[in-house]
């Protein structure tokens, strides 16, 4: 782990013992080197199980969690009309995903094996599809399907496309994710990527903190009932504000920036997410989207996030990231070669 992650994980915890709250003990136990962060798909939780709580009496979703999943975002055609899997096609389903997106299976040529990137090792996609079994995040529609943009969205994002297929003119015209800023497991909402799929939840009676290990990104979310911030006011991870609705976390996110784009969302994003503990190591996560002038409906989805051992590691995107320089440098090298060949051309 890295030293500024540790010292952050470090202040947080001296935080929660001053005020009488232990910090979750899965931070204390590292996994052992070279097993997995991904807890196998489990069965459901003993009928014994008792809904922990912090000392003031909230539910307690502190520790260590995953929401790596092979379950796909949404409803595969093949699976069309069908809500859940079942057991054997759950099986068989995940043993293909692994398949065909397994880095080590090598090209025919040089060029082939430099084109896959990262081997296997890197990559943390899950090893199951979600414990219940669905057959999307998505679950509402109940055709598991984003529903389509709206007609000034798909222009927004057609332009957006097309920026991208173009020689970048500088840093901006790259990705968030390239530039480091932000990543879609940071959210909200939070959905799994392809590896670093692990949060750090910690709580006092007044903030729930969430802390999301790609690009070691932190959201504070208040509980004294403030009001948002003025419309003014624009974040990447948008302005979040909680509640508890029996031993549910009901967190209302507005004041989204027009830069994030989460599956075509714009700055009218109006984001509620929902967290209740249903297990000794289980936390139904779902979320809904509500942009109307992005989509034509709102939409749910919902993810079971996993208890994991850890640990958290520090992402440090752009320590001896030369990707950004070596981009932008092979973009002004091709504008240079173009130049010249249409310079040749006119003699």
């Amino acid at each position: 782990m890295g030293y500024r992650s540790l010292r952050a994980i470090s202040a947080l915890a001296l935080v929660l013992g001053g005020l009488g709250i232990p910090p979750p003990a899965a931070c204390q136990t590292p996994a052992a080197p070279g097993t997995t962060q991904v807890a196998a798909n489990r069965a459901p939780a003993a009928a014994t199980w008792t809904l922990p709580r912090t000392p003031d009496g909230q539910p307690d979703l502190q520790g260590l969690w995953t929401n790596a999943t092979l379950t796909p975002f949404e409803r595969p055609k093949e699976f069309a009309g069908k809500e859940f899997f079942t057991e054997q096609e759950a099986v068989e389903f995940a043993r293909r995903v692994l398949d065909n997106a397994n880095r080590d299976r090598r090209g025919t040529t040089p060029e082939a094996d430099v084109a896959g990137s990262y081997n296997e090792s890197w990559f943390d996609r899950g090893t199951a599809v979600a414990p219940t079994r669905r057959t999307s995040i998505v679950i509402d529609p109940p055709d598991g399907r984003v529903p389509p943009l709206t007609p000034e969205a798909r222009k927004t994002m057609a332009a957006l496309a097309a920026i991208r297929r173009r020689p970048p003119e500088g840093p901006e015209d790259l990705g968030l994710q390239d530039r480091c800023i932000i990543w879609p497991t940071a959210g909200p909402p939070m959905v799994p990527a392809g590896y670093n799929n692990n949060y750090l939840i910690l709580q006092t009676p007044q903030y729930v903190a969430i802390l999301i290990e790609m690009i070691h990104d932190v959201r504070i979310i208040p509980l004294d009932g403030r009001p948002h911030l003025p419309q003014s006011i624009r974040q990447w991870m948008g302005d979040s504000r909680g509640h508890w609705e029996g031993d549910t976390l009901v967190v209302d996110t507005t004041n989204f920036t027009d830069k994030t784009h989460f599956r075509g969302s714009d700055q009218n994003l109006h984001l509620t997410e929902r967290f209740r503990r249903t297990g000794p190591d289980t936390i139904e996560y779902r979320f809904t989207v509500d942009d109307p002038t992005a989509f034509t409906r709102p939409w749910t989805g919902e993810i079971s996030m996993l208890k994991t051992p850890g640990p958290i590691y520090e992402y440090a995107c752009h320590e001896g990231n030369y990707a950004m320089t070596n981009v932008l440098s092979g973009a002004r090298a091709q504008e240079k070669a173009a130049a010249e060949a249409a310079k040749k051309g006119s003699k």
